[in-house]
């Protein structure tokens, strides 16, 4: 299974660390080197080998990357990160706030004269590496694939992930591999490639039906894959992790030492498919004009959930909705003042093991009170362990992963007696859940065009956030997925099938953070009465079910429509969460959910 490493350097480990970086940057001629927080399958989630950005700089967000120069060492970090960068970078190292100043413009600015720029070709995306160039045509500063530089001075860098892969059942799978394959080389045959690559691990086990534990959390099991449009696939692949699953694969997917993935690629006909936002750099290089970039051929696929994944999504929430109320009705009995942030941590935990279908938690626990539930993606140490004390709010924001779903739920929480501008934008928070959850929309739109509504309850009072609205969510797989995005980036159309996160929020540094978030699955919209509709509709069903914190609501900012639907929906929560509680837990349950 997973192991744990602590890869994280303290604030005064950076500086030393950058300086052995540079002293390698010089002897290879380098004005500069690119640590991003990526591994070669340009995925969101690394094992503790590939932390090379927590190793030097000490930022553990989830997303970023270091430039770093020899004179200054940028960390780019986007809104989620402002205030948790501040705290865990040395004063050697600047934090740049990113998309907002591109990459390219940093270094023109710190590099007038020009310079050369090194970057790992594994690490990077071809699409990553385009743009950049092009945005730095003009400038005298040229980018240099080059071996990676962390990694010659990091001397106790941890081992690959090794874990074993196993099946996941067709019960939950819906579809057996054999279909999965042959379905996606029809759509290759089609368009005309002769083989696709699969370089993302979640793409991989969906594709397979396997699972793993190379990664914290996610159930994935890391590798490369070349489908061919026979409906054969190579998976490049550590033999040692694949040891019990020779019948499973079968005679169509031959297994290859991950070694062999380069002069594979090198040997492929014909025209070759793969996404150029997660492929690394190295293998569209390698590939030439055989590469078209037409995005992962198992992206959509994965993300149109069948009956059965659906299903088994909703069944997977109900019994994690019990977990997080008998945790809510927990901590409403603990005295004001009385518990730490790393105690309803690791409560919520037991809650969740409870249930023995849980695999693992989905990620780490999210437990921010007071000022630590402004920083969006905040994680709890011995160091910054809070006491929850009266007045304040706690986001807390969790999940698990189960064989039949992925959970992901947040909930804000009054601790004592909240201020009154606290509930306030807590109201306008739960008025953007709310319109999100009730809205029909016509199929073919994105993220992009419909995310404005979670939003506008709280644009109208001068705020918002800075972080999408919602993301993906895999089936035990992992709790971030994509290509499917509530986010005014995302240009992907919604489906039928698709399970995101909708979950708005609101962060006053200093003083408090608000995020509510439940999981909807899109669904075909039933015709409304008079059958008047001229086009083909999607809406949400609510998959989450779990009370939301009456204290914080101030009723009157509610319109008729929003009181009745969290009425009817803490009616469900009642009606499908209750008989699955401890007497002591439904009573709270039934208080919880009182009418308003």
């Amino acid at each position: 299974m997973y192991q744990s490493f602590d890869v994280t350097a303290r604030p005064e480990q950076g500086p030393p660390r950058l300086a052995m970086l540079r002293v390698e940057m010089s002897q290879d001629g380098l004005d500069g080197f690119l640590i991003p927080r990526a591994d070669a399958h340009q995925g969101e989630y690394v094992a503790p080998r590939d932390e090379r950005l927590a190793w030097l700089t000490g930022f553990t967000g989830s997303a970023g990357f270091c430039a770093a120069l020899k004179d200054i060492a940028g960390v780019f970090i986007d809104g989620r990160y402002r205030t948790q960068v501040k705290a865990q970078v040395a004063s050697d190292y600047t934090p740049v706030p990113w998309p907002d100043v591109s990459l390219a413009t940093w270094l023109e600015e710190k590099l007038p004269n020009g310079g050369v720029v090194g970057f790992d070709p594994w690490l990077h995306s071809a699409g990553q590496i385009e743009t950049l160039e092009k945005s730095l045509a003009k400038t005298g500063i040229s980018m240099q694939a080059h071996a990676n530089l962390v990694d010659r001075i990091w001397a106790d860098q941890p081992a690959p992930p090794m874990a074993p892969a196993k099946v996941h059942p067709l019960e939950f799978a819906g579809e057996s591999h054999a279909d999965k394959r042959a379905r996606l080389a029809r759509e290759l045959r089609a368009e005309g490639h002769r083989s696709a690559l699969i370089t993302l691990p979640d793409s991989l086990c969906w594709l397979l039906n396997i699972r793993g534990g190379d990664i914290a959390r996610n159930p994935i099991a890391q590798g490369f894959a070349i489908l061919h449009d026979t409906g054969a696939v190579d998976l490049f692949m550590e033999a040692q992790k694949l040891l019990e699953l020779a019948d499973h694969l079968g005679p169509d997917v031959r297994v290859y030492a991950p070694g062999d993935l380069l002069d594979a690629v090198d040997a492929l006909e014909g025209l070759v498919r793969l996404d150029k936002g997660t492929a690394p750099f190295l293998l569209s290089q390698t590939l030439g004009a055989r590469a078209v970039f037409a995005g992962d051929s198992c992206a959509l696929p994965k993300a149109r959930k069948n009956a059965a994944e659906i299903e088994g999504a909703a069944a997977a929430h109900l019994r994690d909705g019990a977990a997080v109320v008998e945790l809510l009705a927990w901590l409403d009995a603990q005295p004001v003042g009385s518990l730490h942030e790393t105690q309803v941590v690791s409560k919520l935990e037991s809650f969740r093991r409870n249930d023995n279908a849980l695999q693992d938690i989905s990620f780490e626990t999210i437990a921010g009170t007071g000022a630590n539930g402004a920083i969006m993606h905040y994680r709890v140490s011995e160091e910054t362990d809070s006491p929850l004390q009266d007045g304040q709010l706690i986001v807390l924001d969790s999940g698990g992963q189960y064989l039949d779903g992925t959970t992901d739920i947040t909930r804000t929480i009054a601790i004592g007696t909240p201020p009154l501008e606290a509930k306030q934008a807590f109201t306008r928070v739960l008025q953007g859940m709310i319109a999100m959850s009730r809205l029909r929309w016509p199929e073919g739109l994105a993220g992009r065009d419909i995310e404005a509504v979670g939003r506008m309850p709280l644009w109208l009072a001068g705020q918002d956030f800075d972080h999408g609205l919602g993301h993906g969510v895999g089936a035990y797989l992992s709790v971030h997925e994509g290509p499917q995005r509530l986010s005014r980036v995302s240009h992907v159309p919604l489906e039928a099938g698709m399970i995101l996160s909708n979950e708005p929020g609101y962060y006053r540094e200093g003083a408090f953070g608000i995020r509510i978030e439940n999981l909807i699955v899109a669904q075909e919209a039933p015709d409304l009465p008079g059958g008047d509709a001229h086009r083909k509709m999607l809406h949400w069903r609510t998959l989450t079910f779990a009370p939301i914190d009456l204290r914080l609501i101030v009723v009157e900012m509610l319109s008729a429509a929003e009181r009745d639907w969290i009425n009817a929906y803490h009616g469900e929560v009642s009606q499908k969460i209750a008989p699955r509680l401890s007497p002591g837990a439904k009573t709270w349950l039934d208080a919880a959910t009182a009418p308003i």
